[in-house]
């Protein structure tokens, strides 16, 4: 086989389903897709896995067998549409949602496979967005402030819910025999490198990102048992081991996964990532000043820099989290594209589907024609883009949605579009942080579904002041995870010099319009406003409003 002739295998698992992605190593060129949809979705309200147990408020669990069943299905049905021979393959890389959870046995198999016990809930991955664990979050960011841990620092001051330990802990304390006969935590994007190659590693990217693991080493076994002594194990006995650097071979694919792919014995498999990180690369945006937004259910913000900085409210910065040789940073929102599809699919009256349908349109594409009709501002509104809770800059979950200025004139319209402003509003936010705090956004980049509104987009441009660029892949995380497999197989040398050739972006898709940039300038004003009341303590009416929704869930189950 000649070098023009391989070709790569991306696969990307989002919130809902896995894509495979064929790509061709010299160029870059995408030769074939495909989909599969996870079987059982995310149960965020019953147990459907086993008898439809009702699940607690704030919960979003998984089944890892619908992850495998995206190597059984998708991977085949890509090849075969991109018509390649599978002896062209040279090496497979995935991405996943981070931070999801696996609680498995000391060879890798989920605690929910094991019949004793499937109907715990607990014994299931833990999504990215199951913010159960806020009061464990809480419980570990006033100890560590209390202490002056220094790794405080690297995450904005504030560890979130999502992540490894405030999960943890909370399945130590909620169900203590589930953590008992737990041997590994491990983060579904290296599950699924175990399961291709048989080899457990941890990947650089969550075990910095969300596993708290900074200059070599987590937190200390003494932090770990004042938060609870039954935690104080944690590391060494749940979560410690061998960690591989982005665009590593993990291994080589095991027998059994050839069987389920149809790939070659042996072919290079990549260390796991990241969905938004390894998109950087694919849009060729890995320099300093340029922030890639993954925008689809949840936005994803990552950028290089050459320094260290502490950035309020920032996910994390880690020394070769994106790329070698730089800092990468992360920041997000828990909910945008989520928001909308909310929105869509529980407040917008029928009349308004009526018309979308007759028109042959979405009631997406319908809603956001009828809103860039109107001038900034006349719908006389302003919302919090709070409904999943807040990843950046507060990373409180315990904070929900807010909409002001309703009156009875108040259309469809006119919500979904204070909606989508809120949105671009909290990606402000985070750009201001960083740029205060020494790393300077100069690019906006561009990813995910969200792309296909050009309202949107251009809304964006405006409200950030900010040209915006979009990535060329209609596929990001999996180009990215594609690019990921190339540098593993040895085709090139890291995924920097990979994404110059099998990347790409359209720079300066959008640019900010003055007088509209003008207008939201004041409308951002009253966000902020309303951003620090309710997020900063001037009003904490939104646990309130949440511990009393608690009470009353656990009322009705009882009953």
């Amino acid at each position: 086989m000649s070098a023009a002739d391989a070709v790569v295998i991306g696969v990307d698992y989002g919130t809902l389903s896995g894509r495979a992605l064929v790509v061709r190593v010299s160029d870059g060129a995408e030769l074939g897709s495909a989909v599969h949809e996870y079987a059982h979705g995310v149960m965020d309200e019953a147990l459907t896995a086993h008898r439809g147990e009702p699940l607690p408020p704030e919960w979003a669990l998984q089944v890892p067998g619908d992850y495998v069943d995206v190597l059984k299905i998708a991977v085949p049905a890509a090849l075969r549409e991109a018509g390649v021979d599978p002896g062209q393959v040279i090496g497979i890389a995935t991405d996943f949602t981070a931070c999801t959870m696996v609680p498995t046995t000391t060879e890798g198999t989920p605690l929910s496979e094991l019949k004793e016990y499937a109907d715990r809930p607990h014994a299931y991955v833990k999504l990215w967005k199951h913010h159960a664990a806020q009061a464990q979050a809480d419980r570990i960011n006033e100890l560590a402030h209390s202490r002056a841990e220094s790794w405080i620092g690297r995450y904005g001051g504030f560890i979130s819910s999502e992540w490894e330990f405030a999960k943890g802990l909370q399945v130590l304390e909620e169900d203590p025999e589930i953590y008992a006969v737990m041997d590994h935590w491990v983060e579904a994007a290296d599950w699924i490198v175990w399961q291709l190659t048989g080899e457990y590693v941890r990947n650089a990217c969550t075990a910095g990102y969300k596993g708290i693991y900074q200059d070599g080493s987590y937190p200390d076994p003494d932090f770990l048992r004042a938060l609870n002594p039954g935690f104080a194990g944690f590391v060494a006995e749940k979560l410690d081991h061998r960690i591989g650097q982005l665009g590593e071979r993990a291994g080589g694919l095991s027998a059994a996964a050839a069987v389920w792919t149809g790939l070659p014995e042996g072919i290079a498999v990549a260390v796991g990532n990241v969905d938004a990180h390894v998109t950087a690369p694919a849009a060729d945006a890995v320099a300093p000043g340029q922030m890639v937004a993954i925008m689809g259910t949840s936005t994803c913000h990552v950028m290089n820099g050459d320094r260290l900085a502490e950035v309020p409210g920032m996910c994390g910065a880690v020394h070769g989290g994106i790329t070698a040789g730089l800092w990468g940073y992360e920041a997000g929102q828990s909910g945008v594209g989520d928001i909308f599809a909310w929105y869509v699919e529980h407040q917008v009256p029928g009349r308004v589907s009526t018309e979308a349908e007759r028109r042959g349109l979405s009631v997406h594409e319908l809603l956001t024609e009828k809103a860039a009709a109107q001038p900034v501002g006349a719908h006389g509104l302003v919302a919090l883009d709070w409904h999943s809770g807040n990843r950046s800059v507060l990373v409180d979950h315990e904070l929900s949605g807010l909409l002001l200025g309703v009156t009875l004139a108040t259309r469809p319209e006119d919500v979904y579009r204070a909606l989508l402003e809120s949105t671009a509003f909290g990606t402000r936010t985070i750009i201001e942080a960083f740029n205060s705090s020494g790393v300077p956004v100069t690019e906006l980049v561009v990813a995910g579904g969200l792309l296909r509104n050009p309202f949107l987009m251009q809304l964006y441009a405006d409200i950030t002041g900010l040209p915006i660029s979009t990535i060329i892949s209609t596929q990001g995380p999996a180009l990215g995870s594609a690019i990921h497999a190339a540098v593993a197989a040895g085709a090139y040398p890291d995924a920097s010099t990979a994404g110059s050739v099998m990347g790409g972006r359209r720079k300066n898709a959008y640019t900010p319009q003055p007088e509209a940039a003008a207008a939201y300038d004041e409308l951002y004003a009253e966000y902020r406003g309303l951003h620090d009341h309710f997020g900063r303590g001037g009003d904490d009416v939104m646990r309130r409003l949440k511990a009393i929704r608690r009470r009353a869930h656990q009322q009705e189950v009882s009953a």
